[in-house]
């Protein structure tokens, strides 16, 4: 696939060059070839943007809801049918795999989909006032929302919070990371039938983001990321008394508790740490297993990281791609180097391949505890980091042991276990006797250092509106 340099934002429906003479090269991480550039993006940048949705939001706000639930399922339309192109240039920006990239592009088709359809039927409540008067609550779009997301999974987490923002009649900014932004132009460019200023694109780093959501017409900020850039802008929406969603990191347990099927436990534990290469909010970080089936576990776990292919995303023999930079591969190497240091136990992976890329193999450490870096912070990559426990009481104990609280999965045979464990942990999300999936229409708020507000389902239509009480009851009749 070709790429050409991106010097524009989109700005008003038009390309816009950014004000600063700085730009940010795109790279490969499979081969760490450069593959395009973007550039950083300026406060002026901000501003301009934040202006252009300012001035969409009086006539956005009051199209009818149903108008702009079309214009939102025409832009999925559009990418149905670029799906696949979009999809590469996700691989070709962060590794993962075409299929999973493909994955996260079709979640992303369906999401606008879904807001399109609830988008009209977002109703408030009547209430019970006098028999002279209607009373009842409604909900209003906040204004101008800010929409800043990573590069894990680019276009199904910024199709959420863009598609649920939209059909509510906000206007938006949308600010993806700089490591997978040629993707975001391709969504952005999707979206071509929205009214100029309804839809802007602001590319760069930290430099542009900080000072859009900083900004006093910005209304709303929808962030996915990490917990000190989501304490930041927390502190900042504090300040401007300006509502915030952000779902941040995790270090998601797993509980594997006595008397279940070691081979299957061990299968549904790689496919928690090593999915996306460990690089998903809710990927398994922290394995608890019973001493009764550790063994059968831990061989049978270690046979799947030692035959799991790792390559290039593009290769239909690749089962995961590499890590997004260099970066992030030295901070997974160093929580493995330092915990192997404290007395872990390294069963497979855990060093540095030759050649080029960012690619780290699927690791598995035995032995580890409070206190290790692999334990206590975001990995972010595909290691599973085991203790075993005693009992299920001990595993309960030990994973509600984190500052974090977004997921939490549950393997066990025995319903009180299970209905015990939902009940206990300390996490948004609880998954029993599965590590990923759940039904459609779910939602919910993180716990803890992960975050605060629903950052999906239909619950997030009443994040990105704001709710007005009105009293309405005809004046005094003439005597």
């Amino acid at each position: 696939m070709q790429i050409k340099e991106t010097t524009s934002h989109l700005i008003g429906g038009e390309k816009v060059p950014s004000t600063g003479d700085e730009g940010i090269p795109v790279t490969n991480p499979s081969n760490g070839d450069q593959i395009g550039s973007i550039p950083v993006g300026t406060e002026e940048d901000a501003a301009r943007a934040v202006a252009a949705a300012r001035a969409a939001l009086p006539v956005w706000s009051r199209t009818p809801a149903a108008e702009r639930a079309v214009l939102v399922k025409e832009a999925a339309r559009k990418m149905r049918g670029h799906a696949r192109e979009i999809a590469e240039l996700v691989t070709l920006e962060m590794g993962k795999t075409v299929d999973d990239a493909l994955g996260g592009v079709e979640a992303g088709i369906g999401t606008l989909e879904q807001y399109a359809e609830l988008g009209p039927l977002h109703r408030g409540q009547s209430l019970n006032g006098n028999y002279e008067a209607a009373d009842m609550m409604v909900h209003e779009p906040h204004g101008v929302a800010a929409v800043v997301v990573p590069w894990n999974d680019p276009i199904a987490i910024a199709c959420g919070y863009i598609g649920a923002a939209l059909v509510t009649g906000n206007t938006v900014v949308y600010k993806p990371s700089e490591k997978t932004p040629l993707s975001a132009v391709w969504l952005a460019t999707m979206f071509d039938g929205l009214p100029a200023g309804v839809l802007n694109l602001l590319l760069g780093d930290e430099r542009v983001g900080r000072p859009l959501v900083a900004h006093e017409d910005v209304d709303l900020v929808l962030f996915t990321g990490s917990v000190p850039v989501g304490r930041e802008i927390l502190g900042i929406a504090g300040q401007g008394l300006k509502k915030a969603v952000v779902e941040l990191g995790g270090k998601d347990p797993m509980i594997v508790d006595r008397g279940v099927e070691p081979a299957w436990a061990a299968g549904e534990a790689a496919v928690g740490c090593f999915a996306n290469a460990g690089q998903i909010c809710t990927s398994v970080e922290r394995i608890y297993v019973h001493e009764e089936v550790a063994e059968e576990f831990l061989k049978n776990l270690t046979a799947r990281a030692e035959t799991l292919r790792v390559g290039d995303g593009f290769d239909p023999d690749s089962e995961m791609g590499p890590i997004v930079d260099e970066g992030q591969r030295g901070l997974i190497h160093r929580h493995v180097t330092e915990a192997v240091e404290a007395g872990a136990t390294l069963l497979s992976g855990g060093e540095l391949p030759d050649g080029p890329g960012s690619f780290y193999p699927p690791t598995v450490l035995t032995g580890v505890r409070a206190g290790m870096s692999v334990v206590d912070e975001e990995t972010f990559g595909p290691v599973a980091a085991v203790e075993v426990v005693r009992s299920f009481d001990e595993a309960l104990e030990k994973a509600n042991e984190t500052v974090y609280g977004l997921a939490a999965a549950v393997l066990t045979p025995d319903g009180a276990n299970a209905q015990r464990a939902w009940r206990e942990l300390r996490a948004g999300t609880v998954k029993i006797n599965a590590v990923f999936g759940g039904a459609p229409g779910g939602a919910a708020s993180p716990k803890k250092a992960s975050g605060l507000g629903f950052g999906y389902g239909p619950e997030l239509l009443d994040e990105v509106t704001t709710t007005k009480v009105v009293h309405h009851t005809a004046p005094p009749r003439n005597a």
